[in-house]
């Protein structure tokens, strides 16, 4: 069985408070994942530990800090944006040859629209579905990834905790915003959305703006 993605989002701080209660959320693949009690219970914990304090400045932050994109870090042959593919979509095809590695279609359900995309691999298709950082890469560039190490910045660029395969369109209307900025449209989603960039800033240690973590409550806070 696949390990399946746990994530989502968009909207403005205006929007925070209507989160919407929690769902039987649908993941990769169509399996389905519920965002029970207990895991917003862990969730506010960890938000409780993490460290608040001012956005740093954007200097000197580029991709290539972050190492190669969507390098073979866990050596299985395949690429990480591939290997994020493979996890979170369905009835996958693979090209020739590649050992199932390359993905040439496929069918995601969207958790950040609640959407069905058919995902077709070629130049001007391949976009409609994009892999997102849950935290972006720019953003924890600025709230503490500029001090870290190449090793834990490439880590954190290709770990799948950190990674979902998402609606083109949406992935770029997020950019790097954080919570406090962006939401899921799909309002069901968003306590999950937010339990997982939780999770994401435990593991790495990314601070979090005063701004971000009231969002963060407001959100947790309606679950």
């Amino acid at each position: 069985m696949r390990v399946r993605a746990f994530m989502a989002g968009t909207a403005t701080v205006a929007m925070l408070a209507g989160c919407g209660g929690l769902e039987a959320q649908s993941t990769g693949g169509g399996k389905s994942t519920k965002a029970d009690s207990a895991s917003i219970s862990d969730a506010k914990k960890k938000l409780g530990k993490l460290t608040v304090k001012g956005r740093a400045p954007k200097t000197g932050f580029d991709r290539d800090e972050f190492g190669t994109p969507w390098s073979d870090v866990d050596h299985n042959g395949c690429d990480t944006r591939n290997d994020i593919l493979k996890r979170d979509m369905e009835d996958e095809t693979f090209k020739s040859g590649t050992h199932d590695c390359i993905v040439l279609t496929g069918t995601l359900h969207d958790p950040y629209s609640g959407k069905t995309i058919k995902f077709e691999r070629g130049q001007n298709t391949s976009t409609a579905v994009q892999i997102d950082h849950v935290i972006p890469l720019s953003d924890a560039w600025q709230k503490g990834a500029a001090k870290w190490s190449e090793t834990k910045r490439k880590e954190f660029a290709n770990d799948p905790l950190n990674l979902m395969a998402v609606d083109g369109p949406l992935n770029g209307q997020k950019s790097d915003s954080d919570a406090a900025t962006w939401l899921p449209p799909r309002k069901a989603y968003r306590c999950t959305y937010i339990a997982k960039q939780i999770d994401v800033k435990s593991k790495y240690e990314v601070w979090l703006t005063s701004a971000e973590k009231t969002a963060m409550e407001g959100i947790l806070d309606n679950c």
